[in-house]
């Protein structure tokens, strides 16, 4: 029990080795000197809190506030001393926002326990005792043989034992770890590949020795030794033999495999972050506040004790008649009365910082939150899918961001490829309805007619004919179909493509005959391109049906044709094109190859090279992902060299990379350009915009993919996350440090020499480790030099890293991360915000964001719209609490001098308590709750606008001292005014300054504002107009109802009001005179029918000047037109949501009486 505490915190690691070994099906040796290695079980732990830790971890992260840590000190104070005010004052709110805090922290903790509890509750299959047992995930350990079925997700890492297949292979998808949705292929070793059985597995006597877990996941090492007729075998593994957990088993029956990592030693829970409290810099900002305000508060009581003493050094004031002291309190130590007249000076004055500071602020942002989920605009149609919101507490941080991470597979794109246009000898085509369509005219045509069209027609009435028929045709036809025969063979055939084991008879049998069905098959490529141009090959009647062991079929127009496959020579990002070799049914063997122009046309010697290079340039243009095809004929004498080289380069045991390079040169050259393909990575909806429209704000859009880098660059620049006129800069496939930073220093040479006004940097993950291990201050440099960052081939936990680098950069921005797969998770939960995608790739990314959203475009309403609003609503409801709260303690300290320092309160404790609670709580919460200091629609066609509340301006060290002097002179002014005049409470004077603050004035506004006030003086007349038995004494009996009789207190409440505000009046018309911000002057907006409207609520007509009367300026600053008066239209052409169905809106807008 001991060990298993320990273990879990973290003292006492299961394991010490640099390596484990693993006895499959822990059949452990028998001899009794052999002690098992402990390994963890197979939960995965994505929540925060248990039932054990959550009292004190929680009371520990809320105590870590200093308001909280604060009104803590005062409460003990209170209980230890006799002070001016009650325990309960400071006691009860502390214990009321603690637990509702908890409350609300525990609920959505809850919520992942759950989601962890559907995860290792999930059914599995296990080998024991000789049969299957069905168990469940969270019961799997290391050593178990798990069976895994067809298309399910493997519950643990796990090293392939055998497959339904003889060659013991399988194929797996990763689109949840890495976001590539291509089809990878993985083999177990020759000895147990033959044991497909249950009851086979459970002869096999075998150990896995391997590496301890690491992050990595393209990296593992480790060795099989297997026993067989009492001999040991040996067998290397790599990654090809490991199955991750997260990853998907597609295209094959059912595999077996023995677990070797479980739980959180997973690669795919090694790439999660640990689950940390995010706070928003307005909580940051907030905590520096307070302390400024502690740091008065204590000067205030210390001034105020030494204030005492000094008084009382005169006799005749240290024993006043009416206040003689005790024998105790004058047999009493100097220091300790010293030290308890502090103390009560700080209770006394403790209200500078309330308490119901943070449970608005709670209130604000739980019942705020509930505005995004009810965003009509947010809400996607088709998947029937809303905005969702997992944490409320970073609400403001959304309009704070100054850098957006965004996976780009499922995030920017679709995850779905298409084929769209082509190119064969020369000629373009587009795919309409299924049929390829020529743009221009043919060789042989005069006129743009629908030549191939025709030509495809022709064949499928022919075919009951084979090929070689075809070219027996005239010679003009024969020669165009061949050329389009030859293009769509190498389409079809130059791939790696798997296809799933359905029945395939009768497809392929014509183009456009009726039992022409693709997506019978169901094609697994190793690229997303690949699989639609098979795809597409199909749609034109060359059908790929798969291939067995050597030989690949195509149906040609209903011919089954068998090539048999001689070579693969591999892609790579340095070759950038794949080749097959293959013998054609009539004996010619063909080499096919496939890939980026750059790549293939400088090896091509035959073909319309200038033609197809147009063409290709015209494809990139409409952003399509362009490959160019090309063969070569083979010679036996050919092909017997190419046979020899390959087999001694890939039987060589040193310098195999380059020897192999170097051959692939040999073979890949002399080639006939067949043609060029383009393919639509289909981006979602309005990406490009909402990515300018991001630029226009002022934040830096990074893409951190694992996707290839060609791909990812095509993406980029499809989705104008890369601009073609920009300057694009490389650091890819860096070997060494010393390579790497020489290479940085270029980069950076190049930027500060080259007259370009944007630059765009693209990065793998290898140079990336090498940047970022001695070079970041370098890395760094090049990065905020460039306008767009793009990150590929990345681990999961880089995508962490590189975000964890930007945060702590000496700016330290705010970052936000958008993704939608499980790869995305540990970037969501580093950055500042984390947005989850709810695309195709499961729920993981969205369960762990903090908001979640159905596509990347409703990205541009979160921030322009609800960020900019959360954070005005919330910064002004800080500066506002700090605000009233000086008016309200600083005549507390000023009465002070009037009644010798001796701790009197100035207000009846009813009102001290009342104060924050019910005469100014709501129209400050209800502001922060519905404030639209500007329209909507306005900030979202605006995004610039954003800038004006980047970098926490709203809450700036000059906003706060302008709102604190504010406050004080305020104070002086109402307790001097009431000294002279009357004596008046403040609670006016603060529901007044949040009426001029006010901009958007709905019902709810005018009831809380005015009604506080009304509230206030109707209590005080019930409070003081009858005596309560309940209460031992009543100071305020028929005082208010006196003072209202008055006629000269109601002219000093009215005069003193007016004064106060007056000065925050001036202030704003000269600012907005002065220096207007460009969100002031968006408020001043032309509508259609000529009408001027400033803050989208005052009307004025065309041609007055702003000062035409000081009556003119009152009214664009505090005046505020009421809402029915005010025109507020929008034309079609508005670049964003022309419709704005957001509940923000809570006013009818008419243009007419404007």
């Amino acid at each position: 029990m001991w060990r298993w505490v320990r273990q879990q915190l973290g003292f006492d690691p299961p394991h010490q080795s640099d390596t484990r070994t693993i006895y499959i099906a822990n059949r452990f040796p028998q001899n009794g000197l052999y002690t098992p290695q402990k390994f963890i079980d197979n939960r995965i732990i994505s929540s925060k809190y248990t039932v054990w830790n959550f009292v004190p971890k929680n009371l520990f992260e809320q105590f870590r506030r200093v308001a909280n840590f604060y009104f803590l000190i005062i409460f003990l104070v209170q209980l230890m001393i006799d002070t001016p005010t009650s325990p309960i004052t400071s006691g009860l709110p502390l214990f009321f926002v603690i637990t509702v805090t908890a409350i609300k922290q525990g609920y959505e903790d809850w919520l992942r326990h759950n989601s962890d509890n559907e995860v290792n509750g999930a059914p599995v299959y296990v080998v024991r005792s000789g049969g299957l047992v069905k168990t469940r995930s969270k019961n799997i350990r290391v050593g178990d043989i798990v069976r895994i079925a067809k298309d399910e997700i493997f519950p643990a890492d796990l090293v392939l034992l055998s497959s339904d297949r003889l060659d013991g292979s399988c194929h797996v998808t990763t689109a949840s770890l890495d976001g590539e949705t291509n089809l990878k292929t993985h083999v177990a070793v020759p000895e147990t590949a033959v044991l497909q059985t249950v009851a086979s597995l459970d002869t096999l006597i075998a150990v896995i020795e391997c590496q301890q877990p690491e992050a990595d996941l393209y990296r593992f090492m480790g060795r099989m030794i297997i026993t067989q007729q009492m001999e040991e075998i040996v067998r290397p593994l790599g990654p090809e033999s490991l199955l991750l957990r997260g990853a998907r088993l597609k295209n094959t029956k059912e595999i077996f495999g023995v677990a070797i990592y479980t739980g959180m030693e997973t690669k795919m829970a090694l790439n999660y972050k640990s689950k940390s409290q995010k706070r928003s810099a307005v909580e940051k900002s907030m905590n520096t506040f307070l302390i400024i305000y502690l740091i008065i508060l204590i000067s205030e009581a210390i001034i105020s004790t030494i204030l005492k003493y000094t008084w009382q050094a005169e006799e005749k004031w240290d024993e006043p008649w009416y206040n003689q002291k005790t024998e105790h309190q004058r047999n009493s130590s100097k220091i300790l009365r010293f030290i308890s007249d502090f103390l009560a000076f700080l209770v006394l004055y403790n209200f500078i910082i309330p308490i119901s500071l943070y449970v608005t602020v709670e209130m604000q942002k739980f019942l705020g939150s509930f505005f995004i989920g009810w965003d009509l605009d947010l809400y996607h149609e088709e998947s029937g899918q809303k905005a969702q919101v997992n944490t409320s507490d970073l609400n403001e941080e959304l309009g704070q961001v100054e850098y957006v991470f965004t996976d780009k597979t499922g995030t920017l794109t679709e995850n779905e490829m298409q084929f769209r246009e082509c190119s064969i000898n020369g000629i373009k085509y587009q795919e309409i309805n299924g049929r390829l369509v020529s743009e221009g005219p043919t060789p042989d045509s005069s006129e743009g007619s629908l030549s191939y069209l025709n030509s495809l027609s022709h064949l499928n009435n022919l075919t009951h004919l084979t090929t070689s028929s075809f070219r027996t045709s005239p010679e003009n036809e024969s020669e165009l179909i061949k050329e389009h025969d030859l293009f769509f063979k190498a389409v079809s055939l130059c791939h790696t493509v798997q296809i799933s084991n359905v029945q395939t008879d009768g497809i392929g049998d014509g183009p456009w005959q009726s039992n022409f069905a693709p997506s019978q098959l169901e094609y697994y490529a190793s690229s997303p391109d690949e699989k639609a141009l098979v795809e597409a090959a199909a749609r034109i009647g060359i059908v790929f049906i798969g291939h067995s062991e050597e030989t690949m079929e195509v149906k040609t127009l209903g011919k089954l044709e068998r090539y048999k496959l001689l070579h693969i020579l591999e892609f790579d990002s340095d070759r950038r094109r794949m080749s097959v070799i293959v013998q054609a049914p009539s004996g010619e063997k063909l080499l096919f190859a496939k890939g980026a122009e750059s790549s293939i046309l400088p090896k091509c010697v035959g073909g319309e090279i200038e033609k197809t290079r147009i063409h290709v340039d015209e494809f990139a243009l409409k952003g399509l992902r362009t490959l160019c095809m090309a063969y070569k004929q083979l010679t036996s004498k050919e092909y017997e060299e190419i046979d020899r080289r390959l087999f001694e380069a890939r039987t060589a045991l040193q310098q195999r990379e380059e020897k192999l390079a170097a051959v692939f040169q040999f073979i890949e050259k002399d080639l006939i350009l067949l043609g060029a393909t383009a393919v639509e990575d289909r981006l979602q909806d309005r990406v490009r915009e909402t990515i300018e429209a991001l630029r226009m704000a002022g934040i830096k859009v990074w893409v951190l993919t694992g996707d290839k880098h060609e791909t990812a660059v095509s993406v980029s620049l499809s989705c104008g996350h890369f601009h073609r006129t920009m300057n694009i800069l490389e650091l890819i496939n860096q070997k060494s440090d010393g390579e790497c930073a020489e290479q940085l220093r270029q980069l950076a040479r190049r930027i500060k020499e080259d007259h370009v006004i944007q630059h765009g940097l693209v990065v793998d993950g290898t140079s990336l480790s090498l940047a970022l291990r001695e070079h970041e201050k370098l890395f760094m440099e090049v990065c905020r030099n460039c306008s767009a960052v793009l990150c590929c081939r990345m681990a999961p936990l880089q995508k962490a890293k590189v975000i964890r680098l930007i945060k702590i950069s000496p700016e330290k921005p705010i970052t936000l991360a958008v993704g939608d797969g499980a790869n995305d998770v540990s970037m969501i939960q580093e950055a500042h915000v984390g947005i989850g995608i709810m695309g195709k790739e499961g729920r993981q990314a969205a369960r762990n964001s903090d908001y979640a959203i159905a596509r990347f475009k409703f990205l541009s309403k979160l921030l322009f719209v609800h960020g900019h609003f959360y954070y005005i609503r919330i910064a002004t409801l800080v500066q506002y609490f700090f605000y009233k709260n000086v008016c309200f303690i600083t005549p507390q300290f000023l009465y002070q001098f009037y009644c010798l320092f001796s701790q009197q309160t100035l207000y009846d404790s009813v009102y001290l308590t009342l104060y924050n609670i019910c005469f100014t709580s709501l129209p400050i919460l209800i502001y922060s709750l519905l404030e639209q200091h500007i329209d909507p629609h306005v900030l979202q066609s605006k995004p610039t606008l954003y800038r004006d509340i980047s970098k926490n301006r709203q809450l700036s060290i000059k906003t706060f001292l302008y709102w604190t002097i504010l406050g004080f002179s305020h104070a002086f002014i109402f307790f001097f005014g009431s000294y002279f005049l009357i004596g008046k409470d403040i609670s006016l004077l603060g529901n007044g300054q949040m009426a001029l603050e006010t901009h958007f004035w709905t019902w709810i506004n005018h009831l809380v504002t005015w009604g506080s006030i009304i509230f206030y003086f109707i209590f005080s007349l019930f409070y003081g107009g009858i005596l309560w038995p309940f209460l031992g004494s009543q100071n305020m009996y028929f005082v208010f109802i006196q003072l209202l009789s008055s006629g000269s207190a109601w002219f000093a409440i009215i005069l003193m009001v007016v004064m106060c505000l007056f000065l925050d009046i001036v202030k704003k018309v000269f600012d907005r005179q002065l220096h207007p911000t460009n969100t002031e002057k968006a408020q001043l907006t032309e509508t259609n029918s000529g009408i001027k409207c400033l803050d989208s609520m005052c009307c004025f007509p065309e041609g007055e000047t702003a000062c035409a009367s000081v009556g003119r300026m009152l009214e664009r600053v505090v005046g505020r037109c009421s809402p029915t008066h005010v025109s507020r239209s929008w034309s079609a052409s508005d670049p964003f949501y022309t419709n704005d169905r957001s509940i923000l809106t809570l006013s009818t807008m008419d243009s007419s009486t404007c």
